[in-house]
């Protein structure tokens, strides 16, 4: 009985320590979303800075490397890696797994549209860009997408790896979402902002998420570390 009471009461931690973190990038999100709202068409002083900071350091071989490691963070590529979640976390039941991974990324991705269809805000000016775009700029869709395929990797790596090795392949699929998403400022086809923002939905749905499933399941590992 001690026991048991013990157990819960941890579980009870572990969820109030997720749900904080999914909380605070509710908030910030909803915040960068407000002040972009609030300034309309002006970029704000983080987004002039790095956009001037990238026109002056752009590089043919850079730009090579943006657009080859851009086209890995959205559509078919990106829909690929999910399912390679979903089999590396339910091996003996692929299907389950592959379609359990698709139907989240869906679902993050219509949060995702939900939130640009409201902010309706602009790219930068399109005789900047370096990739083809479309669609409202915040958040980010790439940065957006490559962060929750980066996340259902981690969560995958967590249930069949340990150690060293889960540790070193989780570093390189969050290097990888970073990387998406700093990509597509290089390009000039987003804002800093609309990165950040996509950064911070991708997190929060997956702390939110896991906070759900340990709710529901307490035995089952969900966090990607």
């Amino acid at each position: 009985m001690a026991s048991t009471q013990s157990d819960r009461a941890a579980d009870r931690s572990v969820r109030r320590r997720i749900i904080w973190p999914a909380t605070l990038a509710a908030v910030l999100l909803l915040v960068l979303a407000g002040l972009t709202l609030a300034v309309r068409t002006t970029p704000l002083p983080l987004d002039s800075a790095a956009l001037t900071w990238v026109l002056a350091h752009r590089v043919p071989w850079a730009t090579t490397v943006a657009v080859a490691v851009t086209t890995t963070g959205s559509g078919l590529p990106a829909y690929v890696l999910a399912a390679l979640a979903g089999v590396i976390a339910r091996p003996r039941r692929l299907w389950i797994g592959m379609v359990v991974a698709e139907l989240a990324l869906l679902a993050g991705e219509g949060v995702r549209l939900l939130l640009a269809t409201w902010r309706h805000r602009p790219r930068p000016p399109m005789g900047l860009w370096l990739a083809d775009a479309n669609g409202h700029s915040f958040p980010s869709g790439h940065t957006t997408t490559s962060a929750l395929v980066a996340a259902l990797l981690c969560t995958a790596l967590a249930r069949r790896f340990g150690g060293r090795r889960r540790l070193a392949l989780q570093l390189v699929c969050v290097a990888w979402a970073v990387a998406v998403g700093l990509t597509r400022v290089y390009l000039a086809v987003h804002w800093m902002t609309d990165v950040l923002g996509g950064w911070l939905l991708a997190g929060g749905l997956t702390l939110l998420t896991s906070a759900v499933v340990l709710a529901r399941r307490p035995d089952q590992r969900m966090l990607p570390v």
